[in-house]
């Protein structure tokens, strides 16, 4: 997972977009825009970061600062 990554498609990308490009990797398919990853796996990890963190921008109205922080914690978590 690459922080880099996952903001660019925050800044560049709609939830709607990238909930087509999480189908299109799931069904082995070339996304319309560019994702950076070295694999699939990694390019799906940064699509569902993107939506996670939009999705929380949106429901409790913070910045992404906050929200990416917030998506990093649940991250470390689920790994500890």
């Amino acid at each position: 997972m690459k922080i880099p990554a996952i903001k660019k498609l925050v800044e560049t990308q709609t939830i709607e977009s990238l909930r087509e490009a999480e189908e299109q990797l799931i069904n082995e398919e070339t996304p319309a825009f560019e994702i950076e990853g070295a694999d699939e796996g990694e390019k799906l990890t940064h699509v569902f970061g993107a939506i996670w963190i939009l999705n929380h921008m949106g429901d409790h109205n913070t910045d992404f600062k906050t929200a990416l922080r917030e998506f990093t914690q649940k991250v470390r978590v689920s790994i500890s």
